[in-house]
């Protein structure tokens, strides 16, 4: 398609060439004496004959570029005829996008996810000094990323972005103030929908912390699908793990404010357990770069970390941890009846007080939050590829 309409757009100038010489010569004649009028008839004529004919010719390749525009975007709505999924959860997508591709991925599947009613899309910071983003505005470029996206998928202007703090919280009282935290906060407090409204974060918690801290009454209006945390007593520790988890290690403060200080429901998916949404590179050349520019868009993504790992001589073999894909499994692939997410296992635990090593400490008297033992990766993986597959349809 994209060959065609490129080959259309071509045609389209050279029509636009050739009816602005017409035009001139149409002009030149006039203002030409008799004689040399008379020497020029024949192109004027011709000029005149084709004229009509180009413009119907113009007029409806420009209808077919404005369909063809448009045609990926209604696809979307498309995928899944409306009679059979309506959305029954919103959600807020907040996430480093600028940084571990494996945001790009989930971002793709949730946009493709009928049964979810996106509220808004938030790029967050990321922890100083990153290398994947060693600036000072790593909201600010997690942003663009989405929107660029969004180009990828012809979904400009779909969905409201946010551009989150680019910094973190510099006191466990005081907000980052931001459009991010402030429309988390006036979706949160709308009393017009009774559908639940799911956080999904897979990167810091700096922008959902700073809306509690505007207005804490939140904190029992919304249910936080986090992906960060190290493991619990118990759990397998992976070899040469740093004890400060990543995406806790972006903004502990905001994280303790989050399990601290506010009552919030939590369904947590610890290192531990993010660790099994392992995707092999052959699947990623076999299943998902061939799928359109989308899947090509994040097979290159992905293989762009991969060689930047090789000339670091950092080898980091054949597989990728898709860690940020539970945000979709646990919110969009919930059960049709008794809606949970079923097919994934997860204990009780009393919310624990993280330290200022962002480690966890005993709190006997927290509420409780869902923690993730184990995903189901077949349903995870199997849909994103089914949906990469329809939306390239």
């Amino acid at each position: 398609m994209k060959f065609i309409v490129n080959t259309f757009k071509r045609e389209l100038a050279l029509f636009i060439r050739s009816l602005n010489l017409c035009l001139a010569v149409n002009l030149y004649v006039k203002e030409q004496n008799l004689a040399q009028r008379k020497d020029t008839s024949k192109r004027v004529k011709l000029a005149e004959m084709w004229l009509p004919t180009m413009k119907k010719i113009i007029l409806c390749l420009c209808t077919f570029l404005i369909f063809e525009g448009n045609t990926m975007a209604q696809s979307r709505d498309t995928m899944f005829p409306k009679e059979t999924v309506q959305p029954r959860i919103r959600i807020i997508i907040d996430n480093d996008f600028g940084g571990d591709p494996d945001g790009l991925f989930q971002l793709v599947h949730q946009i493709l996810s009928p049964s979810v009613d996106i509220r808004a899309i938030i790029g967050s910071h990321l922890k100083p000094g990153d290398s994947f983003d060693p600036s000072k505005v790593t909201a600010t470029n997690a942003k663009k990323k989405v929107e660029e996206v969004l180009n990828v998928m012809n979904l400009q202007n779909a969905f409201p972005v946010l551009e989150g703090s680019n910094n973190g919280l510099e006191s466990i009282d005081k907000p980052q103030v931001s459009s991010a935290a402030q429309a988390i906060v006036k979706e949160a407090m709308r009393t017009d929908v009774k559908t639940p409204l799911y956080m999904v974060c897979g990167a810091g918690l700096t922008d959902l912390a700073s809306a509690y801290l505007i207005e804490p009454k939140i904190a029992d209006k919304i249910i936080l699908v986090w992906i960060g945390g190290p493991e619990y007593p118990g759990s397998i520790i992976p070899p040469n793990h740093s004890e400060l988890e990543y995406n806790l290690g972006i903004d502990l403060l905001a994280g303790q404010v989050i399990f601290n200080k506010s009552k919030m429901m939590i369904w947590q998916v610890p290192r531990s357990t993010y660790r099994q949404a392992i995707f092999s590179y052959a699947e990623l050349l076999s299943k998902i770069k061939p799928l359109g520019e989308t899947g090509k868009y994040l097979a290159n993504a992905l293989e762009n970390v991969m060689k930047m790992t090789v000339q670091m001589k950092y080898y980091i073999g054949e597989t990728y941890i898709l860690g940020d894909s539970p945000l979709v499994l646990l919110t969009a692939l919930q059960s049709s009846f008794e809606a949970d997410p079923s097919s994934s296992y997860y204990v009780l635990r009393k919310s624990p007080l993280i330290n200022d090593k962002g480690l966890y400490e005993n709190n006997p008297s927290g509420r409780n939050i869902r923690v993730y033992t184990q995903i189901d990766t077949r349903l995870m993986f199997e849909d994103l590829i089914a949906k990469l597959q329809l939306f390239n349809k």
